[in-house]
Formats: C-alpha cells, sequence, structure tokens
C-alpha cells in the first residue's frame, strides 16, 4: 500500500493557470502531500492603458492587445495573469508618471505579488484544508520576503523554509529557498558557504536520514537537473557552432549534503530547462522544470514506501 502521494511543483513565477493546474492535478492523482518548492511570484506588471475611446492596450510579450469591452478587459486581465504577470489599469497620465517613478512602481509591483500569494493561500485553505492533505508552499531565491509572512500567517499552509517538518508519520522533510549567487543577484541568493551552513543547521534536526526528504530550491551541482544556458559577461547565452552552450548551474552545497548524508529524495526546481530526475547514490532527485510563461504545468507525482521511491511519473498539463 502507498505510504505517502507527492505532488511536487516548482517555479510557478505567479501563473493563475499553473496553479490552478496544480491544484486539479492534486485532486485527480489523489495526492496527500502537494509541496511549491519555490519561485512563486511573478517576474513584472503589465499596464493596462486606457484609451480615449474607452478602449483599453497593453503590452505583453512585445504584442499590443486590445480590449474594446468589459468581456475582452476581463480576458486580457485573465491572460496577463496566465503568464505570470500582474496588471494595473491607468489613464496616460498615470502610466507616464510611474513610469518614471521607480519607487512608486516597486511599492505597487511588491504589493501585487502579495496580494496574488494571499489569493493562492485562500484558494489553497479554500480547496484543501478539510481534506487530509497537507500544503507547503516554499518562498524561493526569486521571491521576495513579504510573502514569508502571508504564508506564515495561513493556519492551514505551511512555509517550510528552515523547518524539518513530518509531512506523515515516517518522512521528515527540511527545506530552503535560499540558492548559490546568481547572476541577477536575488533576494534569496546566498554564498555557497551560507547556503552550506543553513543545511547543516537543518540536518541536525532529522531524526531518521534514511526517510528524510530534502526540498531545497536550487539543484544539486554537476546533475540533470542543473543544466542551464552558458551566460556571456552581458548574460547572453552563449551559442557556438549554432548550438546553445549548456553548464552546471547548480549549488556545490546542496550537491555535498546530498552526498554527505543520503536521504530518501530531493526536491528541486531553479533551472527551468532542466526538467530531469537523478541519482546521486540512493537518492532520487527531481526538477519538474517549468514553463509557467506558456501556462504549461510540470509537475513531480513520487509515491513513497518507508524508505522506498516505490513510484514516480513526471506530468506536463
Amino acid at each position: 500500500m502507498v505510504q505517502n502521494r507527492i505532488l511536487f511543483t516548482t517555479d510557478l513565477h505567479g501563473s493563475n493557470i499553473c496553479f490552478r493546474k496544480f491544484l486539479n492535478a492534486a485532486k485527480i492523482y489523489k495526492a496527500n502531500t502537494l509541496i511549491i518548492g519555490g519561485d512563486i511570484t511573478g517576474k513584472g506588471i503589465v499596464p493596462i492603458i486606457k484609451q480615449e475611446d474607452g478602449s483599453y492596450k497593453a503590452e505583453l510579450f512585445g504584442v499590443e492587445q486590445t480590449a474594446k469591452h468589459e468581456q475582452e478587459l476581463k480576458n486580457l486581465e485573465e491572460k496577463i495573469g496566465a503568464a505570470g504577470f500582474y496588471f494595473i489599469k491607468v489613464s496616460k497620465e498615470e502610466h507616464k508618471a510611474l513610469s518614471t517613478n521607480e519607487k512608486a512602481l516597486m511599492e505597487a509591483f511588491n504589493s501585487l505579488m502579495v496580494q496574488r500569494i494571499k489569493e493562492w493561500v485562500a484558494l489553497a485553505e479554500k480547496t484543501f484544508k478539510n481534506e487530509k492533505v497537507k500544503f507547503y508552499m516554499l518562498p524561493g531565491n526569486d521571491d521576495i520576503f513579504e510573502i514569508d509572512s502571508v504564508i506564515n500567517e495561513s493556519d492551514y499552509v505551511v512555509n517550510p523554509e528552515g523547518k524539518c517538518v513530518l509531512i506523515d508519520e515516517e518522512h521528515e522533510m527540511i527545506s530552503t529557498g535560499y540558492a548559490n549567487i546568481t547572476p541577477w543577484h536575488c533576494p534569496r541568493d546566498i554564498p555557497e558557504e551560507e547556503l552550506e551552513k543553513k543545511i547543516e543547521e537543518m540536518v541536525t534536526k532529522i531524526e531518521n536520514m534514511s526517510t528524510a526528504i530534502f526540498c531545497f530550491h536550487v539543484p544539486p551541482y554537476g546533475t540533470k537537473l542543473d543544466q542551464a544556458p552558458k551566460l556571456d559577461e552581458k548574460l547572453q547565452i552563449v551559442i557556438e557552432g549554432g548550438h546553445v552552450v549548456m553548464t552546471s548551474a547548480g549549488s556545490v552545497a546542496v550537491r555535498k549534503a546530498i552526498e554527505k548524508y543520503q536521504p530518501l529524495l530531493g526536491l528541486h526546481g531553479h533551472i527551468h530547462e532542466s526538467r530531469a530526475f537523478d541519482k546521486i547514490g540512493r537518492t532520487m532527485c527531481f526538477n519538474p522544470g517549468s514553463e509557467y510563461g506558456e501556462g504549461i504545468f510540470h509537475g513531480a507525482l513520487i509515491n513513497l514506501d518507508k524508505d522506498k521511491v516505490k513510484g514516480y511519473m513526471l506530468m506536463t498539463g
């Protein structure tokens, strides 16, 4: 009998449609434990600008979008949300003023990120709070710290950052959304030495390593899970012989911890392109990947039975 069925996803980056697909997949596949492994918030605001004739215009992925009436406006708002962006409806004058006020723009961006996490937490509570399902929502290195308090206020959804939690009677999980330094210097980027220290502190809380789970947003270095396009000093993708040059972008500290402690399972994300599973010794590691911008959901469905990964499946929807 399967003891626990985990549905793991990551790097949703604010995509409403991917979040809803995650919830629906959990119902369809009867998952007991739901885990979002970091990078929950979106990457930008799309202004929807009111025109003189009462219509609205916006630009999404470089393409002009027009909404001539209320239903088209609602469709446009949903399209922007599905792609992981946030929208604000403004006049031409308000748009011009906001474009030149970086402080006001960042305040609006932060407020929209917090609001969407509130909405997601509320939807998770509404859908699963009265079910025998556990729900973990881990902020990642891209996420602002303001969202932590939103998750922490829930009496159902758990922010597992820095904790050792029991996802069932057999399996302990330690988690962190912090990552080694990236070229973009995200809010939770830290040096490898500091990440190693965080991991070592959490490891001391684990009682049984043979059934433990490491939920670390950044994948282990030098695996199938951490292959990303190589960037030059201008952050442009390096192409040689007509092919994109790939390189390892994972964490040495994470790999070191997995090699040293050999937990049952590693759950990772961070590198959207590296949808894969891999093994480090006895530890099975997963990165379901991400195509949130296309509204495509990626997840890993994993059946655990005491100290074994009894079955798994990478899913797309």
